[in-house]
């Protein structure tokens, strides 16, 4: 993906494919991510790039030891 935008596009698409195939574990999933890229364009919007699972996680949890920065 180059965007956010089109990520959240294809995730939605790919709901509704799981959900038409039964997939409830796929569903579930992509819902997941589907909620955080919202929030992560919530909190970031001037970004259009689209964020890697790092990036995601850092944005719910910012306090995580992942995701401190230390200046020295």
């Amino acid at each position: 993906m180059n965007t956010i935008d089109e990520h959240i596009q294809k995730d939605q698409s790919e709901i509704q494919s799981a959900k038409a195939q039964g997939d409830a574990a796929k569903v579930r999933h992509l819902t997941d991510e589907l909620h955080s890229l919202e929030e992560y364009k919530e909190h970031h919007p001037g970004e259009k790039h689209d964020p890697n699972a790092l990036e995601l996680f850092c944005d719910a949890n910012p306090d995580e030891p992942e995701c401190l920065v230390y200046d020295d």
